[in-house]
């Protein structure tokens, strides 16, 4: 599990075709991962892959089709920016909202708007998603945890302020860029449940 409190920006060092899939090579940046193990759990821009081998510097992760699929991962190149968060300890502070690293779903960036220090990005989702988007609700988009200020239709608005553009990859992005959508993991399981509910009252 994660927060969404991103902890790093690393960059893609390399895309290695396997088997039909693909390797991600990642250089971590200023992630500390002195204790990083195989096998651990690490969300690259929101999307959570295993740690199947690692150096001081770096650590790579397969990558399915089906998550090649339904991610932006496919689309990066080498040398492109990521956002990256560890998996939260059971001891560490919750400083976002519950974020799995299953991404729903590709947004696209529709406007940037400046706004005193910040600024207002706006995203369309596929229709499919924006139920699940409410006013003042969270968002997960490549990874990081935002509020949502305005929905309209499939598409909302979030805040970022100057600290957030400064430590994600948000600042390496432009009108147009696809990103990773996970939206509330409370949202899609009330969904559930209630037609859940439906079904088993007929």
């Amino acid at each position: 599990m994660f927060t969404g409190i991103i902890e790093a920006v690393g960059s893609i060092s390399a895309l290695q075709p396997s088997a039909g899939d693909l390797r991600l090579h990642v250089a971590t940046g200023s992630l500390g991962i002195a204790d990083l193990a195989l096998g651990e759990s690490i969300a690259v821009n929101g999307v959570c892959l295993t740690v199947v081998a690692f150096s001081a510097e770096h650590f790579e992760a397969d990558v399915s089709n089906e998550t090649l699929r339904c991610t932006t991962l496919g689309a990066l190149q080498p040398g492109s920016k990521v956002n990256l968060e560890r998996a939260m300890r059971a001891d560490g502070r919750f400083g976002g909202h519950i974020v799995s690293g299953h991404v729903d779903g590709v947004g696209e960036v529709q406007s940037i708007t400046s706004e005193s220090r910040s600024q207002i990005w706006r995203f369309r989702v596929p229709e499919i998603l924006s139920r699940y988007i409410a006013e003042k609700g969270s968002v997960c988009i490549d990874g990081t945890s935002l509020t949502v200020n305005a929905v309209e239709s499939n598409e909302f608005e979030v805040n970022l302020v100057p600290h957030t553009l400064a430590n994600t990859r948000f600042h390496a992005l432009s009108i147009g860029a696809r990103v990773n959508i996970e939206v509330d993991l409370i949202a899609r399981y009330v969904e559930r449940l209630r037609h859940a509910g439906t079904a088993m009252s007929r």
